[in-house]
């Protein structure tokens, strides 16, 4: 009889601990670690999200940019750190899609020590050129491209970043060779551009476009699907010769594997509240930005998907980081 009382006593404890220890989360600071210099897309997306977010968790959402190895330095931090919520990363396709594929060896395991809990946004990469390389569009690059083999240096964030393995889909498409010069983010890659360092990139439209509307890059064509709205007299390059081609920059938020259903149920219904909210969407709209948000376990199943789609990349191209 005793012990029955004390396992009746330990069921209704733990029961009821759920709804308990998600009404009083989060009790203190929250840190999104974002895994890129300052100035980046994913660091525009989480300090925007971050204020709105910490107005209505009531509590401080401390951003803290920890760049490195295209995004794996600020995962590993992550990925180690304690599940509960209090550490959360501003991910992108970088460390979770495209590192299993680049890298021989990783500190984490992308697939066991994450939990992903929403996507946000969008950001189809723009290609861009410094206005005195001479092309006026898609097909003018290219061309320009064939006849000076090895001549055009491409701007990336990193070897094996989204901005590399968008710029490597491109020239195998078009049967086109340039250099790579990597940076160490995607803010100084666009810089050098601009200042004319390098000749082009491929890059998330959210940071590169204000370069743009600047008139310090000259603006070839967009690789999302459709025409974006904002720009709509810029044509896809889809649609300038490379059907089907569609890159860009998602981020999402994630945390680390075995953090409470109910602290990333509450962290993805506030995150989806917040983003999805007028006066969000049009901020990001403007800037070139679509919201994307979804369910965790939709998220998980996206994050799948272009792990494979980019693994076929990659294979093709014979990426590597030593």
């Amino acid at each position: 009889m005793r012990a029955l009382v004390a396992a009746m006593v330990l069921l209704s404890i733990t029961l009821g601990a759920t709804p308990v220890r998600a009404q009083t989360y989060p009790a203190k600071p929250v840190r999104v670690v974002v895994p890129y210099p300052a100035g980046g897309t994913s660091d525009i997306l989480a300090r925007s999200i971050g204020q709105k977010l910490s107005e209505s968790l009531g509590q401080p959402i401390v951003v803290e940019n920890k760049p490195g190895a295209n995004g794996n330095v600020g995962a590993e931090i992550v990925a180690k750190s304690p599940a509960d919520g209090y550490t959360l990363l501003l991910a992108d396709i970088g460390a979770l899609v495209i590192s299993p594929s680049v890298y021989p060896t990783l500190p984490f395991d992308p697939a066991k020590d994450f939990a992903p809990v929403t996507m946000v946004a969008y950001s189809p990469h723009i290609l861009v050129v410094h206005p005195s390389v001479p092309a006026g569009n898609v097909k003018d690059l290219i061309a320009l491209a064939k006849a000076k083999p090895g001549k055009l240096n491409f701007a990336i964030s990193g070897v094996g970043g989204a901005p590399h393995l968008a710029g490597v889909d491109f020239a195998l498409r078009n049967h086109i060779d340039w250099a790579y010069i990597p940076y160490k983010g995607g803010a100084q890659a666009i810089a050098d551009v601009a200042g004319g360092q390098a000749d082009v990139t491929l890059n998330g439209m959210l940071a590169t476009y204000p370069l743009v509307q600047g008139g310090k890059l000259k603006l070839l064509g967009v690789s999302s699907a459709k025409r974006m709205p904002s720009i709509p007299d810029v044509p896809t390059i889809a649609e300038s010769g490379l059907p089907g081609f569609e890159t860009g920059s998602w981020q999402g938020v994630i945390a680390p594997a075995g953090t409470p259903r109910e602290i990333v149920a509450k962290l993805n219904a506030e995150i989806g509240r917040i983003v999805n909210a007028p006066e969000m969407r049009d901020k990001l709209a403007n800037q070139g930005a679509e919201v994307r948000t979804n369910t965790p376990e939709e998220f998980g199943a996206f994050i799948r998907d272009e792990k494979a789609k980019w693994a076929k990349v990659v294979k093709e191209a014979n990426v590597k980081v030593e």
